[in-house]
């Protein structure tokens, strides 16, 4: 009976997940940060007809850059990506380049804002509190034990867990890294080449995990473990669990307070302008940021553009998907940032035809069908 049970149950999941496949026609993927906030919860905020694949945000900005949804396990066209990686210059030019006159222009707007917590598992600590300098000590290997790190007598060794995949959430680590220790890091989303000077081995006793969901994992299995992950894949409020860095938990207010100063931008039309970093941030949580959501602005499936764009009006409304956001860990972005992309990508009240699927700029032209 438990076996026909277990068959029938796993033919109905089966056969769910097809009809999800079957019913998805909007397809995107990325980002592991976001990615339960985005798919697959309860209180996830993607439609239905939306798919979703978490490959890190380095294969997600390729699989869209590239309009290669081989990499997100489908056929057809990618319409969107989730990257918690700014695009760079080098990448909004090459796609301008290929794929500007043909399927028009890019857009990067950030969704919700992440601080990039730092998990920890030390016997006898239950409070840890670190500055951003013992952070460079402790991602680059320098300090070797906790005795070394916090001054004390403890001979047990530092296990760093890092992300072995191009990863945004190592783009925004190493970023703040970068800001505090210039010399000593670069800014990567693959945490293995963040050294400097090039080409320096990460310590032996740094362990590599693939994805979000094994950071905390493998920071839990040893004991002196410590590593780095986004708000939605551990307890960032606990600092039993989570290091607070220069006395600052990574609670979603303290996120909001970093990232309070970013201005709105000044050339609406430069995607690179509409996702805002802050590297040091001079109050709140120090290492903070936006993840963000990177289309088309023409697509030739008028259905696809219409989803997409009932999609962003939502999330972009007041409150729109805060109460979703919050409970994953993450911070809502501010409403005036909200309004400005309101009135540029959805209902283009700015003149500055920079809406979905805008008929002077998208004539004829489109991401694929």
């Amino acid at each position: 009976m438990f076996k026909r049970t277990l068959i029938a149950a796993s033919l109905t999941v089966a056969a769910l997940a097809s009809a999800q496949a079957m019913a998805a026609n909007v397809t995107g993927g990325g980002a592991t940060l976001p990615a339960a906030l985005y798919k697959g919860s309860a209180n996830s905020i993607l439609p239905a007809n939306f798919s979703y694949l978490g490959t890190g945000s380095g294969t997600g900005k390729t699989a869209f850059l590239s309009n290669n949804s081989a990499l997100f396990n489908t056929t057809g066209s990618v319409h969107f990506a989730g990257s918690d990686s700014v695009l760079s210059a080098s990448e909004i030019s090459t796609y301008n380049g290929a794929f500007g006159a043909s399927y028009g222009p890019l857009i990067q707007l950030p969704s919700v804002a992440t601080s990039v917590a730092i998990p920890y598992k030390k016997s006898g600590q239950t409070a840890l509190n670190l500055t951003s300098a013992q952070l460079c000590d402790v991602f680059s290997g320098t300090k070797t034990t906790w005795g070394q790190l916090l001054g004390s007598a403890d001979a047990t060794p530092i296990r760093v867990v890092y992300r072995t995949t191009s990863s945004g959430t190592s783009e925004i680590l190493t970023r703040h890294l970068n800001a505090v220790c210039p010399t000593r890091f670069t800014v990567t989303t693959t945490f293995a080449n963040t050294l400097k000077p090039a080409g320096t081995p990460l310590p032996l006793s740094f362990v590599g995990v693939a994805n979000t969901a094994d950071v905390a994992i493998a920071v839990n299995a040893v004991d002196g473990s410590i590593g780095y992950v986004g708000p939605d894949g551990v307890n960032a409020g606990s600092n039993a669990v989570v290091s607070r860095v220069n006395g600052v938990q990574p609670t979603p207010a303290n996120v909001t307070a970093a990232l309070s100063s970013v201005a709105l931008p000044l050339a609406p039309s430069n995607p690179a302008q509409w996702a805002p970093v802050v590297a040091n941030p001079a109050s709140g949580y120090p290492i903070a940021a936006y993840t963000n959501l990177v289309f088309g602005q023409c697509y030739k499936d008028a259905t696809v553009a219409a989803d997409i764009k009932t999609f962003l009006t939502k999330h972009y409304s007041v409150p729109g998907n805060a109460v979703a956001t919050v409970a994953h860990g993450f911070s809502v972005v501010p409403t005036n940032w909200k309004n400005a992309v309101t009135a540029n990508f959805i209902t283009n009240t700015t003149g500055n035809n920079l809406d979905i699927n805008n008929a002077s700029i998208c004539n004829g032209i489109g991401r694929p069908l």
